[in-house]
């Protein structure tokens, strides 16, 4: 048993190596909180919880006011993400390239919690500015887009 939390503990400091970034630290036992991370231009970014509606994306009108994962998402990702997760190679196995690639997660498992943007680590990161490592950061707009589409229940459409 404790070779293999050894062997886990290893590769999840290897995968997070990897990409830069650092182990992520066991948050005190309290209430949840919502926290919305403010970008550099310093307006905050609003996450639709589950009982409000999401709000529609700002970039580019989008039919229905539903954004699309082919259409608004994935161009985004192909744009930005795929270098890393996607490309020649799938950094901490996260592999951005398809719909089902992306819902499988990674190492350190599931990346997006359809109808939750606040849970969702992809979600974070990019708010947070963590990701893309390499390259433009991505705009509020396109934070917009994927925390709206997560929220909506990451939907394949």
């Amino acid at each position: 048993m404790k070779i293999k939390l050894i062997l886990s503990l290893t590769l999840l400091t290897l995968a997070l190596a990897a990409c830069g970034g650092q182990a992520p630290q066991p948050e005190p036992q309290s209430q949840p909180t919502l926290v919305i991370p403010t970008l550099t231009v310093g307006a905050p970014i609003e996450v639709p919880t589950a009982t409000e509606p999401a709000a529609p994306a700002t970039e580019a009108p989008v039919a229905d006011g539903e954004v699309s994962f082919a259409n608004d998402v994935m161009p985004i990702f192909t744009s930005s993400c795929i270098g890393c997760h996607g490309g020649d190679q799938t950094k901490a196995a996260l592999d951005l390239k398809t719909y089902e690639s992306l819902m499988a997660g990674s190492f350190n498992g599931v990346v997006i919690v359809a109808g939750n943007s606040a849970e969702s680590v992809l979600v974070q990161q990019v708010a947070d500015g963590e990701m893309p490592k390499r390259g433009d950061k991505l705009t509020p707009e396109q934070v917009q887009l994927i925390s709206d589409w997560v929220a909506a229940g990451a939907p394949n459409n």
